[in-house]
């Protein structure tokens, strides 16, 4: 039992986490309760979208399982929301529009933090041409009004069968969610560049290559987390009104689609299915919300 605790204590791995685990960033999130609180709950969340993708909770959610516009409440776990105009189940459908969020929220932001990371590493590193046609392409995209250029690329990509469902939303969400990173992560690389240790890499013969990824962009991590979780929410929102439009999620259930099918509802004085989609959003987003300016308050190095 001593030798493994000493073999944990010299694994390059443990000590790892454990100086990571001791840092000042972690410490100081740690001792933000509020923003600890957030986690939890986006753990459960996440929790919950993973039980759903491994069909271990929710079911088909197409299925009749009460009688139309039924209330909340049953002997049946799912008829404690009630159901639709179809006799479906609300709780089934928010469960499993919790999976699709995730997934939006995940593969974009994972897109545009990716590319959006490499292309403001190169221009900022290479400067000159390569940093020119960098900056004139973010520069031409923000000029354009992001819902827009997202309603549009998502009709483009439909309207010419390049995808379908969550496929959409990923190539609208993919070119267009790069260009905040890639700011960001330009202008560090500008300063980043001309850092001794930098310059004794280009000394010692190492390939541009070799730099960027091993020395340049590690060092532009926190800014690419913080990033990451600020994209996470935007591409959820942006999902929810594009699916509310009909132009995002199709053939799957999501909190847009939830929202837009209940305005008929609504009119008839049954709201649970917008009442259940719009809670269910606004804590996953809210937590997110609070978390990322929590992580980068921790992230920054100019802090205290």
């Amino acid at each position: 039992m001593n030798t493994a605790a000493a073999n944990d204590s010299t694994n390059p791995l443990v000590r790892h986490i454990q100086d990571v685990w001791r840092s000042r960033p972690s410490l100081k999130l740690r001792r933000d309760r509020f923003a600890m609180v957030c986690l939890v709950v986006i753990s459960l969340y996440m929790l919950i979208a993973l039980l759903v993708a491994l069909g271990i909770i929710g079911g088909d959610f197409a299925d009749r399982v009460g009688t139309n516009y039924q209330s909340p409440g049953g002997e049946s776990w799912k008829l404690w929301l009630g159901t639709d105009r179809q006799g479906r189940s609300i709780l089934v459908r928010m469960l499993y529009s919790t999976k699709v969020a995730f997934n939006v929220g995940f593969v974009s932001a994972l897109i545009g933090s990716v590319i959006g990371s490499l292309l403001g590493a190169v221009a900022g590193y290479f400067g000159k041409t390569t940093d020119t046609v960098v900056v004139w392409l973010y520069s031409t995209i923000q000029s354009i009004p992001n819902l827009l250029l997202l309603i549009a690329l998502s009709y483009a990509v439909t309207k010419n069968d390049l995808g379908r469902g969550l496929v959409v939303v990923y190539v609208a969400f993919g070119a267009t969610f790069w260009v905040g990173p890639c700011r960001v992560v330009r202008g560090e690389v500008l300063k980043l560049r001309e850092s001794d240790y930098v310059q004794a890499a280009r000394a010692m013969g190492y390939s541009h290559a070799r730099i960027l990824l091993l020395h340049v962009l590690p060092n532009t991590l926190h800014l690419v987390l913080v990033y990451f979780a600020l994209l996470f929410v935007a591409a959820i929102k942006s999902e929810v009104i594009l699916s509310y439009l009909g132009l995002g999620v199709q053939g799957e259930p999501s909190w847009g689609v939830m929202i837009n099918q209940s305005r008929a509802e609504l009119i008839n004085g049954y709201y649970w299915q917008i009442g259940a989609a719009t809670v269910a959003m606004l804590g996953l987003v809210l937590c997110f919300n609070v978390f990322a300016d929590a992580l980068q308050d921790a992230l920054d190095p100019k802090s205290l």
